[in-house]
């Protein structure tokens, strides 16, 4: 989340080190080249600290780890940490579980000493306000996804010493909440909006992003009601203009970073920051050096057809066929058997095919088993494919973290759980994000006919083909506690008409009383006892 120019995202690098080295755990003091005296003397080094707060906040790698955990994705290269949590086999020990839990603190200090010291600043108390609201955000967005995965944690809103650290206990998973909503309740006033940014400030924390955390705060926890007040503030436009990109594979492109749809992203620069996730997740034969990550069947068979039926009811579906006919968000998320690439990727080519069929004559990108430099799900990534990458697939595409389609989604879901849900709900919500992805059906854009129930399973498959690969799958599945229904049993690849025999990779095992949460690290145990008792389903 760049705020100022390149030369100023260097220093801010340069200056976040110095000032913050070894900041990356909540045991960990920094070791400071410069003092409070003599650092907090210019608003513009005062911007290089909160630059740094905002690349802890969020990135690419962020994203696609997100996304390891669902059933959207499968690692199939090395048996890496989210493929250890899905097969049932991690123990607090696990390094993600620590990585997680010291990346998110050491954010975490960055905003308490920033916030301890701006007000050093000489300059104007509107200045120091909206600085502090954007630390405020950042804060209360890593204390919440630090409940997410870990329950209860330890709590404060200090700088506080490695002594203090060493005993701070767990604080209740709502009280921490609540600090959350009181923080963006109280920092939205101090924000901007999106249509008061200039082009130089694209990319800070609006009031939009606020009000957008708030609903996805509600609605996890299942907060019908506030959600879709939240939902239903961004929507009426008093707190910036906000409506739905025109192209939905344009959304992903360089070419139309912070459209219309944005409500906060993460940005990334040619040559100075870039992220390098696709060269090992695109086609072998556009760049990538190998398949380590590909999407399942389980996602693309998520899909509706043309009709907007899934293909196991549609009369559209052809099973020698079975890509022909689809929503148009698979081709703009996912490389299949006989992916007309040239057509649907503006990287110049001309009239190239991408074949994963293990039987097609070009082998390059076709499925040779599962331990194989090829995709060992008969699949690859398509979404935020850049064709302005540099070597090595190295992309300077910005990551949406919060976009428009998301709120609608989130609104429809509030009012059908409500029992609200109307043909006006759906119009003004499911039905725009559908004509926009491509849908001219009557059948595909219509109010359905269906109770709440199968209204729920409508819209939760809809919120996957939307959102997907954009790291909120398993953060759904989470909040539905569909842990079972989705992360429980094999995983499979494509089928390449071989009559029901799909390719079958591990065998996930997930448990209800244990997966929704993690370990509280090993590491953070053995240095304070007071972290225990851990998290049901894990030693202690």
């Amino acid at each position: 989340m760049k705020i100022m120019k390149k030369t100023k995202y260097l220093i801010a690098l340069f200056y976040g080190a110095l000032c913050l080295a070894s900041c990356n755990s909540m045991d960990n003091e920094p070791t400071n080249s410069y003092t409070n005296r003599n650092f907090w003397t210019s608003v513009e080094k005062a911007q290089y600290m909160l630059n740094m707060a905002y690349n802890q906040l969020y990135s690419a790698g962020r994203m696609w780890n997100d996304e390891r955990l669902s059933d959207n994705l499968f690692c199939g290269r090395g048996f890496n940490d989210q493929r250890t949590i899905r097969n049932g086999i991690a123990d607090p020990s696990l390094s993600l579980f620590a990585s997680e839990w010291s990346d998110l603190y050491g954010g975490i200090k960055t905003c308490n000493v920033f916030l301890a010291n701006i007000d050093k600043l000489s300059a104007s108390d509107e200045l120091k306000d909206n600085m502090k609201a954007q630390a405020r955000f950042i804060r209360a967005s890593l204390f919440f996804r630090l409940t997410c995965f870990y329950g209860d944690v330890p709590f404060f809103t200090g700088d506080i010493s490695l002594e203090e650290s060493g005993k701070i206990s767990r604080t209740k998973r709502e009280t921490v909440i609540d600090f959350v909503h009181k923080e963006l309740e109280e920092v939205t006033p101090y924000l901007q909006t999106k249509d008061g940014l200039s082009e130089e400030e694209r990319g800070k924390i609006t009031q939009g992003a606020a009000l957008m955390l708030q609903a996805r705060v509600y609605l996890y926890d299942g907060d019908w009601a506030n959600a879709e007040k939240y939902c239903s503030l961004i929507m009426d436009g008093k707190h910036g203009s906000y409506s739905l990109f025109p192209s939905y594979t344009g959304l992903f492109e360089q070419a139309n970073e912070y459209n219309s749809e944005v409500i906060m992203d993460v940005s990334y620069m040619p040559t100075i920051r870039t992220w390098s996730e696709m060269y090992d997740m695109a086609p072998l034969s556009v760049g990538s050096r190998v398949s380590g990550t590909a999407p399942t069947e389980s996602l693309v068979d998520s899909y509706v057809m043309l009709d907007g039926q899934p293909a196991s009811q549609s009369p559209m579906y052809d099973a020698a066929n079975p890509y022909a006919n689809r929503d148009p968000r698979l081709t703009g998320t996912v490389v299949y058997d006989k992916y007309e690439w040239s057509e649907n990727v503006n990287d110049g080519s001309k009239g190239k095919v991408i074949y994963t069929n293990p039987d097609a004559t070009d082998k390059t990108d076709a499925w040779q088993g599962i331990n194989a430099n090829q995709s060992c799900t008969g699949y690859y990534v398509r979404k935020y494919y850049d064709v302005q990458h540099e070597a090595g697939l190295a992309s300077a595409i910005n990551i949406i973290s919060m976009r428009y389609a998301d709120v609608l989604l989130m609104y429809a879901e509030t009012m059908n759980e409500q029992g609200k849900m109307t043909a006006e709900v759906w119009n003004s919500t499911v039905k725009l994000i559908r004509q926009r992805a491509g849908f001219t059906s009557a059948q595909a854009l219509d109010y359905p006919s269906a109770d709440q129930t199968a209204m729920r399973g409508i819209l939760r498959r809809e919120r996957r083909s939307e959102l997907a690969l954009e790291g909120l799958r398993w953060f759904d599945i989470k909040r539905w506690k569909a842990g079972t229904e989705f992360l429980n049993g094999y995983v499979m690849g494509a089928d390449f008409g071989r009559n029901g025999s799909p390719i079958r990779l591990d065998n996930y095992k997930f448990v209800e009383t244990r997966d929704y949460l993690w370990s509280v690290p090993q590491s953070q145990m053995d240095i304070n006892p007071n972290l225990k008792p851990n998290n049901p389903g894990y030693a202690n």
